[in-house]
Formats: C-alpha cells, structure tokens, sequence
C-alpha cells in the first residue's frame, strides 16, 4: 500500500470537528470516469499534479456539496497508484448519507476509489489490491474484524441495510473483473492472517543427563574388563575415566 496523507482542511466536514468510534469500513468508488487523484484530492503536493479546474476536495462545499471521505485510492501524475488520507480515520465523514435505520457516518470510515472506464483490467487489479490492504491496515488499527456483519461494506450494502442513500457503488464495477464485496472481504481477511506474528514455541525444560558408575577399579585390566562387559551389554557410550 502506498498511503499518503493530505487532510481536507477546508473542507466543512473537517471543520465541523466531530469524531467516532469506528465500527465498520464503508467502500466508495466515485461513479465518474477520471481515475486521477487530483481531481479529488489537492492542492497539488508535487505527486498528484495540477487540478487545472480547482475542483478538488479540500474547499469547503465542493461542488456545492457536503461531501468528504477519508481517503482516496487512484492515480498519481506518473500514473502509479497511492492512497490519499484526506479526513482522521475516526472523523465524521459525509459520505453514505443515511438510510431508514440511520446513517452509515455514524460508524463507519470510508474511502473512495477513482473509477476508470470499468474496463481496464490493470487498473483494476492495482485499485482493488491497494483497497484491500487499506482495509487491513484499518482493521488492524481498529481491532475491526472483516468478516463480522456489517463491518466492510459496500455503498450498496449500506443502503440495503438502511443506513445509506442508494448507490450501486462499487457493485456495479467489481462483477466486471470477478470480483465481489464477499471476495473482498475474503481478500481482506487473508492479508491479515498471512501478517499475524507467528505463536512463539513452547518453552521446554532444558535436558538433564544421569550418569552412572558402575565401579572403581585400581588394576587397569580389571576396568578395561568391566568397559567391555557394560559395551556388550548394550551401553555403547560408556568410557573410561581416570582420576
């Protein structure tokens, strides 16, 4: 994951200052055809590149609207993916609405993925990884586990719960590569498996020897006999020592 932050203080959102205990991950993806960072996230900070139209995020009601996610995951000016934190993660965004049984903002963090065209096989792979492994970062940092109900969902699903507007957001785009929010979720999961310290061993008693004298002898003879009967007897490590 490639994370990088440039916080929206301009935005309302930001400034209206409120926080949350963060239950859950909502899913976004933008609905537009620009997979740039910039046209989101800005003012430009060297890697992002020119919003030649100012439009980013980072104003008080962008477009006009109270709208602001935490995050972003899309393009550089190189063409590279990254991830842009643009909110705290335990902020109260403005990004799911509400729905017939609350709003989504009260519980969830949240990210939007830049669409392209839906086509770009590539693109695709490159956004959906880095999106999985924002998800386990913050599941780590929250204690979240993702495949508890509710807890990374998609726009769509927020809705279907009751706690969202009605989006198809990203529904309607991972199907198009096979992908899906249950296998996402699967993804998400595994990542934080494959990272989990491994269990330190069992500590063990340190390993005790008992030896044994058989006898003393002053002739040489004598106990050279002995170590020859005690060797046929099966005792093969015995020894002679000589005081």
């Amino acid at each position: 994951m490639n994370l990088r932050k440039l916080i929206f203080t301009n935005n309302a959102c930001y400034k209206a200052g409120r926080t949350i205990t963060v239950k859950g991950i909502m899913v976004h993806s933008t609905g537009a055809n620009n997979p740039n960072l910039r046209r989101y996230v800005g003012p430009d900070d060297g890697l992002l590149g020119k919003n030649q139209y100012n439009n980013h995020w980072n104003q008080d009601k962008p477009d006009g609207r109270q709208v602001c996610v935490h995050g972003f995951i899309g393009k550089l000016a190189d063409g590279s993916i990254a991830t842009y934190q643009t909110l705290p993660w335990n902020h109260r965004g403005w990004h799911g609405a509400s729905g017939s049984k609350g709003s989504v903002n009260d519980s969830h963090t949240s990210f939007e993925i830049c669409e392209d065209g839906l086509t770009d096989k590539a693109y695709f792979n490159a956004i959906y990884k880095e999106a999985t492994e924002l998800c386990a970062y913050l599941c780590k940092e929250y204690n979240l586990d993702p495949m508890a109900d509710g807890v990374i969902i998609g726009h769509y699903e927020g809705h279907k719960r009751g706690i969202a507007s009605n989006h198809a957001d990203p529904g309607h785009w991972f199907p198009k590569h096979g992908k899906s929010m249950d296998t996402f979720r699967a993804e998400v999961k595994r990542l934080l498996t494959a990272t989990e310290p491994s269990k330190p061993p069992t500590p063990t008693e340190p390993k005790k020897l008992y030896r044994v004298q058989v006898g003393a002898y002053a002739v040489k003879a004598n106990a050279d006999a002995m170590l020859k009967r005690v060797k046929a007897a099966g005792f093969t490590d015995a020894f002679i020592k000589t005081e």
